[in-house]
């Protein structure tokens, strides 16, 4: 019973966070979000007792490719022009 609450819970949490890495427009909410996603399929491996997937898809996924993404979006943001006003 526990273990299907469990599921349904991460099940959730993936789903939703990957929604969300495809409908919110800032890159860095996205990140995140990706994130969140990728850490909530290693408790998926987890509960499968697959636990060297679970722990590359943490080293590899969440730390590396993460880690990526951040300093590609930090790279490439640009400041947004402050608006003058003139009196």
């Amino acid at each position: 019973m526990i273990e299907t609450i469990t599921f349904a819970l991460f099940a959730a949490v993936t789903v939703g966070c990957a929604l969300g890495v495809v409908l919110v427009k800032d890159p860095w909410h996205a990140a995140l979000l990706l994130g969140g996603a990728l850490s909530s399929l290693a408790v998926h491996y987890v509960m499968l007792q697959a636990t060297f997937p679970a722990t590359m898809q943490i080293l590899v996924y969440v730390g590396g490719v993460l880690v990526l993404i951040t300093f590609a979006v930090m790279l490439t943001r640009t400041e947004q022009p402050k608006s003058e006003v003139y009196s």
